[in-house]
């Protein structure tokens, strides 16, 4: 018994979790997929009724608005995130005295939920309360910075927020990659008189591949997922200019009354993070394997 035991305490111990991860996780898509199939309304329905979902919603031009939002959100806060991490990475590399202040400073965005941080820069972006009025009130009347509630610019407003979130954590996964680098390399190259940007820009960044691609693929998850700072920060406005894919979802399973449109833009949104996530795991894998 005793040597049963050993041998199955693992099992036992991990098969409560495996269970809930089945049910919960993969049970939950699977229904999701099975509902964008029907014609669901307040209420699931379970009559398969092919693909009229997914017509509708690439028939819809609140859609479309909200996948052109994603790929202009996603490009750019995944850009800007990434070229201001490695700028912050490369700056703290430098072994400045008060490295671990400012790595306390830019890391602590990262700490706040996106709620907080959408609360916050609401506040910052509220013509009557935050950046418009303070310049005003230093007597530069004519200063606007209505981005907020402009619907040419609502949208650049949240890539602010995310960015001040997101690129402390890019700092740190850079400022990693860079401490890891053998330091003899960077010895020689400077003994060879090479400048300090070049040893950057020829050796150092190029070896540094694998760790832009995890943060490219943890930002463009972020992106694909961003829902509760648009809510705090737009609410999804003005109109329908920051709608993103999963305010769409929402909006059309809790407002709308209309449960299969959203499993359909539910299966769309999980497909693109599969096309993103499922190549990285192959080519780790595969390299694991070589």
């Amino acid at each position: 018994m005793t040597d049963w035991l050993s041998r199955h305490v693992p099992k036992i111990v991990l098969a409560p979790t495996f269970v809930a991860v089945l049910l919960f996780v993969y049970g939950f898509i699977a229904w999701t997929a099975w509902v964008s199939l029907t014609r669901s309304k307040l209420m699931p329905r379970y009559e398969i009724d092919g693909l009229i979902q997914y017509e509708r919603l690439f028939a819809s031009p609140r859609w479309d608005t909200a996948l052109t939002n994603l790929f202009i959100f996603g490009a750019l806060f995944i850009g800007i995130s990434m070229i201001l991490g490695l700028m912050l990475a490369i700056f703290l590399d430098q072994k400045i005295r008060i490295e671990g202040a400012l790595r306390t400073i830019y890391l602590y965005p990262m700490a706040l939920s996106m709620i907080v941080t959408g609360t916050a820069w609401k506040w910052i972006l509220n013509p009557g309360l935050g950046i418009q009025a303070m310049v005003q009130g230093w007597g530069f009347e004519n200063f606007t910075f209505d981005w907020l509630i402009n619907p040419e610019m609502a949208l650049y407003a949240i890539v602010m927020a995310a960015v001040w979130q997101a690129s402390g954590f890019v700092m740190a996964l850079f400022l990693a990659g860079l401490r890891s680098v053998d330091g003899e390399i960077i010895k020689a190259a400077q003994v060879d008189g090479i400048p300090t940007w070049r040893v950057y820009t020829a050796i150092i960044i190029p070896s540094m591949a694998p760790i832009f691609l995890s943060a490219f693929i943890v930002l463009a998850h972020l992106a694909i997922k961003s829902f509760d700072l648009v809510i705090a920060l737009t609410g999804g406005g003005p109109g329908y200019a920051t709608d993103l894919p999963a305010t769409y979802m929402y909006a059309m399973a809790f407002s709308r009354g209309d449960l299969g449109q959203a499993a359909s833009s539910a299966m769309i949104m999980m497909l693109v993070v599969f096309t993103i996530v499922v190549p990285y795991l192959y080519s780790e894998l595969r390299a694991k394997n070589d």
